[in-house]
Formats: C-alpha cells, structure tokens, sequence
C-alpha cells in the first residue's frame, strides 16, 4: 500500500480486519519493518487518540517518530498558489514538504475541513499536496472529508462484539454547539457501506451528507424508528453540507441526544462514538457510562488500525 485515505487503498475489509486481529494478538511481532524508518506527523489540528494511538503504533514496529504541530511550533503556512505572501504567512506549503520528506520516510497529515469553501474542502487541497509533492508515502490522520483510520478502528470494534452476522448498524446525527465537519460520518458511512451490514443513517432534515458517502445506506428521518432493533448506535454531529447552508448549525435540538429511552428501542445494542464526546448533548451520561458503551474498546482499536495501515506501507517500501 503507497497511499492511505479512503476504504478503497486497504483492499477486501475480511482480510484487514483479521490482520487486525492478529496485530492486536501480537503487538510487536513486525519490529523490523520499522528499524531504522521514520515516521513524521503532521497536525495542523489539534488531536488526543490520534496522536497517541499512530505514534504508539509507529514505535510497536520499531520505527523513529516525529511529531510537528504546524500552528504551534513551525511556521504558519500557506496552502494558496498564486497569493501575495504579504501577511503571517512566512512558508509555502510546496517548499515545507519536500523539506519535511527530506527527514523521514512515511508522513502522516491531519488537517480539517475550513467549512467556509465546500470545493475547497473536497477536493482535500492539503493531503493532496502531500501525496503529490512530498515523494513519501502518505496517510490521513483526518482530513477535510474522511477520517479513514477511525473507520477502520470502528469496523474492528464491530467485528469484536457483534453477535450476527449482519447486524444493524445505525449511525445517527445528535446536537453539538459548534459547527463540525462531515470527515467522521463521511467516512463511516464509506466504510459501512463497503460492508454487509444492514446500515441506516438518521439526521433531520437539512443534514443530509454528499451522496457518494450515503451511497447504498438507508436514510430516515424518524430516528426513533432508525433505531429499532439495532445492533450498533454510532453517534455523530455534523455540521450541513448543502448549499446555501455548508458548514453551518441549523439544529441544537436535544431531542436528538442518544439517551437510555432511545437505547431501549434498540436490540440491547452497543453504543458507540469516536470522541472527544460533548456529554449531555450528544450522549447522557448514563448511555456512554453503561456496560453497552464500548467507546473506550472502540478508542483503544485506533492503536490497531493505525499499525496495520503503517505495517502495510513499511511492507511496501
């Protein structure tokens, strides 16, 4: 595998989640592949479990990390061809990476959607320039429009505590303060999709995400009837994708909150949700505190996918 950012670059899901599986089993059993390769990250947003579960990943096979916060301690950089570099912008984006490859051999890049220019956020403009500019190696750590590695987490934590073959999955919108990006739900429903599952999404009305990420999945308006007999609750807030209202927040309705009445509609099902959790807006306490609740397995799997995305790339060098 050269590149990582979408479900299409990990090839048959059976075969990645049972490498998964046997990663997990065996931490430490790929070492060499790493010895002497470098791993840089780049964060230009902020992070807890990716950072911490790609970088532990990267040392259980034996590679060197660096980690680069962009905002924090490099320049601030421009990403725009064509612009006057006149303000606080003291780099370009096309001389700091092929700097930055010079010193490592896989680059890992997180950088979120801006939600003000949809086009610009969907045509992933930053990971982008990495892949093309860099020579390296390249993985998501998130972007704009998927967070592929969360997904794969995701789809392993599943497989772990499902108990048919073909549960219900169902992935339902719930109120935030601020307005968030679509990468999360996006790239769920990407994964899901590329599964057997019997998947649903549930949002009001306005909340739509872009087709090519609802693709085969049923959508409902009524989430209380989403919910019914579900095996898996994965909770998420997004902010609108459609025109005129991209990247705004048109519902703070709490009667969206996943909460125990809305858990008893289900069949026992799991709940789950990729944190940082706004409780009490998205979730009660008593949902993601209950035996059910398995975001904490679900956030430990993130060290998981991460190292076989990694293991997968070191093979290929």
């Amino acid at each position: 595998m050269r590149h990582f950012t979408t479900v299409n670059d990990i090839g048959p899901l059976d075969s990645a989640v049972r490498e998964a599986l046997e990663v997990k089993a065996n931490r430490f059993a790929y070492q060499h592949l790493g010895h002497n390769k470098t791993l840089l990250m780049i964060f230009f947003n902020s992070s807890l479990r990716t950072r911490l579960s790609t970088q532990k990943a990267a040392m259980n096979l034996g590679m060197n990390v660096i980690v680069l916060d962009v905002n924090q301690g490099a320049w601030k950089l421009e990403t725009e061809r064509g612009v006057i570099m006149d303000g606080d912008k003291a780099e370009h984006l096309l001389e700091a990476i092929p700097v930055m490859a010079s010193y490592c051999d896989i680059i890992g890049v997180r950088s979120f959607a801006g939600l003000k220019d949809k086009a610009e956020d969907y045509e992933e403009r930053v990971i982008s320039q990495f892949i093309k500019y860099s020579g390296r190696p390249v993985f998501s750590m998130e972007a704009a429009t998927r967070h592929p590695l969360q997904s794969f987490a995701d789809l392993i934590t599943i497989e772990e505590y499902k108990t048919k073959p073909r549960p219900k999955v169902v992935m339902t919108w719930a109120p935030h303060p601020r307005a968030l990006p679509q990468a999360v739900p996006n790239s769920f429903a990407e994964w899901m999709n590329a599964t057997d599952y019997d998947f649903v999404i549930t949002h009001p009305e306005g909340y739509e995400l872009a087709p090519e990420f609802v693709g085969n999945a049923r959508v409902e308006y009524d989430q209380r009837k989403a919910l019914e007999g579900a095996d898996f609750v994965y909770a998420k807030n997004w902010s609108a994708y459609a025109d005129p209202n991209y990247g705004k927040v048109l519902s703070t309705d709490r009667a969206w909150t996943v909460d125990t009445e809305k858990m008893a509609l289900t069949d026992n099902a799991f709940f789950m949700h990729c944190l940082p959790v706004r409780r009490n807006m998205i979730v009660t306490d008593d949902v993601i505190e209950s035996p059910r609740s398995i975001v904490i397995p679900e956030a430990a799997n993130r060290e998981i996918s991460a190292q076989v995305v990694l293991k997968r790339i070191l093979e290929d060098l």
